[in-house]
């Protein structure tokens, strides 16, 4: 068996096709859009290298060289490659390719079909381990003896240096690894890209797609930086979209042949894939993920509107999922070059300048990487680098995947990293949030002290996410350990009163600074243990009688009742110095890498406070909606009636603070003892507000969350769940009983569906 369409092949037959065979005949066979094609499979290249006698010759030469010396490695490649390529098939090999070749062209409507000549090795795209881009593909091949030659010259990628390198490496007997070669119609992509169905780096279950214009090349190979977007794959909601600047593509030439062209100038800018195309993509990749039963890693492509999927493999850097508590301890360091989080972790080295492949020998043993991008033949070197930086590429470009799959940071898409990155100086990289700092990471002496998780039992799945409430940052760590979503009550009062001083006194002191620190440093506590889940920092909300024990608190007003006085946004904008600090505090974080940070106005009741508190925000340099999501509490009664309104301002979200609504819209002091027995969130009037703000946000796209005591009560949960909240957020040793009963509420819902259509 010589030679197999894709439609007489399935996942099972790796041995027959390789992975890549095997898997687009397995798409096929689902009903995924694939493009037509054939296999010439392992088994002919086994008889080619045997039949004509240099299958031993090839094992010879093998047998002699030593991997870890660069120059050694690529001169033997190179012999092998040239005897493979140099040896004619025999007669009755060719002919079987060429009646295959000419059955796809018949099939496809044309003379001689545009294909695509792809390897396939035996050892490749396996659930455990990623041979990404180490044999080689040749676009735009046509007619017969283009097909013939373009084979030969698959089957000696498998031994191209890096592959040579892999296979020593990870313990796969050279002479048992064989290849197939795919033949396939060749897709004119206008664009192309790379989708995760997961995230590769934290196993979330978010689609992460990027996609360029052009052949998917340009993406893969991390020529472009491309735009990136993510998707929650459970509700289906675009959670980010990064639109890069693209100058360059792969495009199709007159003479047939792949070639970099620049992209023009009006497309360099425009977002690749509109919304309706990127949830569509989502759908394929749900529909792939389901049909695998794990999560992949795929390559897509569209010519005149048209989706087809060119590849499919197992994601194989997920590891445990079990969360860990990283510390990081470079945010007192200078940041020398930015670019995009590829692979988490930091590393710290000397930093050799790469610009071509001759110069790999120079990158030793805990060097840092600098390189304009990667290509396989630079896996040995990379092997040997603490970390990796790259000029170009996104999170799933070649540089990317591999530095996932070593284990070693990596951070790509810095722009111009290899001329703004000095050689020979010391660096550190973290890869998680896309810095690189100037200097040695500090080495940070182990604590004893481990975090109890609260949450012992198996991890409960469920689509409406579950918080933490957090007030005190030493408690970050243990809420982190619940398995919780994210914090969805970072509250102030703690952190700036700890300090014992009016934060006004630090002001009119010019003091600043040392506020901003004190935030600074507390924040920090937080946000990095949960990096990269979302923390939601509310702004200061302290009564007044809170302030009047702080040194400089002798000033503040005597208030009746302080919690119906001047507290939250309201003073904020009055004494805006604190709210600017607080905007400060986060500007800072954000520069050091802390994206995961949205802020929300408390006791907000006019739209004119959010629009001026977004106003203070872009005036330290955070822009609203691009650098941080921005939001408010839901506490007032007139906050809920003018939902619509403060949406119309610009929110991301709304969080459901209860505690203050109800004795708002009651009219009851939760602190006095006389009316307590009045107090409930469950009143009519209460809950009619909550729905009111909830079914109005999920109209208009909105995420909404509650952060009060009601989201602790179980059958309110469960009604809030059917209204729609996006997100409960709970004290931490009240999350597990929560997401238990946010799942007995969702699979309700859902059976209640199901029984309505029966």
């Amino acid at each position: 068996m010589y030679v197999e369409r894709f439609e007489n092949i399935s996942k099972d037959d790796i041995g027959i096709a390789g992975g890549k065979g095997a898997n687009l005949g397995e798409l096929t066979q689902a009903g995924i859009p694939v493009p037509p094609g054939f296999v010439i499979t392992a088994e002919t290249y086994q008889k080619f290298m045997e039949s004509t006698g240099i299958f031993q010759s090839v094992m010879d030469i093998l047998d002699t060289i030593d991997i870890n010396k660069t120059k050694e490695l690529q001169e033997a490649a190179e012999e092998i490659k040239q005897i493979i390529i140099d040896t004619p098939i025999p007669e009755d090999i060719t002919t079987l390719i060429i009646e295959a070749y000419n059955a796809l062209s018949q099939r496809v409507g044309v003379d001689d079909a545009d294909v695509a000549i792809r390897s396939s090795a035996t050892a490749e795209d396996l659930p455990d381990a990623s041979f990404a881009g180490q044999q080689d593909t040749f676009l735009h091949v046509k007619g017969t003896e283009q097909v013939i030659e373009y084979v030969r010259k698959c089957w000696a990628s498998l031994f191209e240096a890096r592959a040579i390198f892999y296979r020593e490496e990870n313990d796969f007997d050279h002479s048992r690894v064989l290849i197939a070669v795919v033949v396939q119609q060749m897709v004119n992509s206008e664009k192309a890209g790379v989708m995760f169905t997961v995230n590769p780096s934290t196993g979330e279950n978010i689609a992460l797609i990027e996609g360029s214009w052009g052949l998917g090349e340009a993406v893969v190979s991390g020529t472009v930086t491309p735009d990136t977007y993510t998707v929650d794959k459970d509700n289906d909601k675009i959670l980010s979209v990064k639109v890069s600047e693209k100058r360059y593509m792969f495009t199709k030439d007159d003479e047939g042949t792949s070639k970099e062209t620049t992209v023009p100038k009006d497309k360099q800018n425009l977002r690749v894939l509109p919304d309706d195309e990127l949830l569509n993509l989502v759908e394929m990749g749900k529909r792939i993920q389901a049909h695998y039963g794990k999560p992949q890693d795929t390559e897509w492509a569209m010519e005149n509107g048209n989706l087809f999927m060119l590849q499919s493999r197992p994601i194989t850097t997920l590891g445990d999922d079990t969360p860990k508590v990283e510390t990081s301890e470079v945010e007192d360091m200078k940041v020398i070059k930015k670019g995009l989080g590829a692979s988490p972790g930091t590393g710290s080295g000397t930093v050799k300048i790469i610009k071509k492949i001759q110069e790999l020998d120079k990158i030793e043993d805990g060097d840092i990487m600098v390189t304009t991008m990667t290509t396989p033949d630079m896996v040995p070197a990379m092997k040997r680098a603490n970390a990796i930086v790259t000029d170009e590429g996104g999170v799933t470009c070649h540089a990317a995947i591999i530095s996932r799959e070593l284990g070693i940071p990596c951070v790509v898409g810095t722009g111009d990293g290899t001329s703004a990155i000095k050689e020979n100086i010391d660096v550190t990289v973290d890869g998680k949030k896309g810095f690189i700092y100037e200097g040695i990471q500090k080495q940070v002496e182990e604590k004893t002290e481990t975090p109890v998780a609260v949450a012992q039992e198996a991890p409960i799945i469920t689509v409406t996410q579950v918080k933490a409430n957090v007030s005190m940052p030493e408690a970050a760590p243990r809420a982190f350990a619940t398995g919780a979503d994210g914090v969805g009550l970072l509250r102030t009062e703690h952190m700036m009163l700890a300090a014992g001083v009016h934060p006004v006194k630090f002001l009119e002191e010019d003091r600043e600074d040392e506020l901003v620190n004190i935030l600074v440093e507390n924040i920090l506590k937080v946000v990095d243990v949960f990096y990269p889940k979302p923390v939601w920092y509310r702004t200061l909300d302290s009564p007044t009688d809170e302030f009047k024990t702080l040194d400089g608190g002798e000033n503040e007003p005597d208030e009746p009742n302080p919690m119906l006085g001047w507290r939250g946004i309201r003073r904020e904008l009055d004494q805006d110095g604190i709210l600017r600090a607080e905007f400060k505090a986060i500007k800072k974080l954000h520069d050091q890498g802390y994206t995961n940070i949205g802020v929300m106005i408390p006791l907000a009741q006019h739209p004119d406070e959010l629009r001026k508190a977004k106003k203070i925000c872009e005036e330290v340099g955070l822009t609203p909606h691009k650098d941080i999501e921005f939001g408010m509490m839901v506490e007032i009664p007139a906050a809920a009636i003018l939902i619509q309104d403060f949406i119309d301002v610009g929110l991301d979200f709304v969080s459901l603070g209860t505690n203050d609504l109800t004795q708002y819209t009651l009219a009851v002091d939760r602190n006095n003892e006389f009316v307590a027995k009045n107090y409930s969130e469950e009143h009519p009037a209460v809950m009619a507000l909550v729905e009111r703000t909830i079914r109005t946000c999920v109209e208009n796209g909105v995420t909404c969350s509650i952060c009060g005591q009601a989201g602790s009560v179980p059958h309110i949960v469960e009604k809030l769940v059917g209204m729609g909240i996006t997100s409960v957020s709970a004290n931490s040793d009240a999350i597990l009983e929560v997401r238990k009963t946010v799942a007995r509420a969702e699979q309700k819902l859902i059976l209640d569906a199901a029984r309505k259509q029966q």
